[in-house]
Parts: C-alpha cells; structure tokens; sequence
C-alpha cells in the first residue's frame, strides 16, 4: 500500500512540475539559434513544442545538425545548463514566480 501511494505521489508531483512550464523552448534551443529539430513552434510564434516529448530522452541533433542528449531538465538545470531568464523552472530556482 506505502509503494502504491509514493508512486501515486510521486507521479502527482512530476504533473505539477511539468505544468509549470510556459513553452518557451529555451531548453530546446529556441533562443539561441540552433533549436532541436523536433521542436516546433506553435502558431502564436511565442509557445512550442516538442513533436516526440513522450520519447525524447537520448541522441538527437539541432537544425545545423549538432549532435546533443536529450536529458531531464531537473537534471541539468543549474549545472550543464544555466537556462534561460524566460524559463520559469529558472525563475523559480531564484524564488521568481513566472507569470
């Protein structure tokens, strides 16, 4: 029962996590010239997407074909990858609300 409700938890708390983020793509390349090649922008030209969220994770390659792993954001976050001023996870790791 005790490893059923973590779980439970535990899948509650990544939802909640994942819907903080405003789709600004910066994690994706989207501010700095060479985006991932599954990213694409959403009609409003501010928000996008990721056209294989759901299997991302692992090799893939920018429009000027660098290569480059797919990681967790909560992975990299402050340490490979210092993000983006726009990035509500960012503004948050200073105790920022993104609004």
């Amino acid at each position: 029962m005790e490893d059923r409700q973590y779980l439970e938890r535990q899948k509650k708390e990544e939802a909640e996590y994942e819907a903080l983020c405003k789709r600004c793509g910066a994690c994706c390349g989207s501010k700095d010239g060479d985006p991932c090649v599954e990213l694409v922008a959403e009609p409003d030209g501010l928000h996008y997407r990721c056209r294989i969220y759901e299997t991302r994770l692992g090799k893939r390659k920018t429009l000027s074909g660098k290569e480059f792993t797919c990681v967790e954001l909560r992975d990299i976050l402050g340490k490979s990858w210092g993000g983006h001023p726009e990035c509500v996870y960012v503004l948050a790791m200073n105790g920022k609300t993104g609004g």
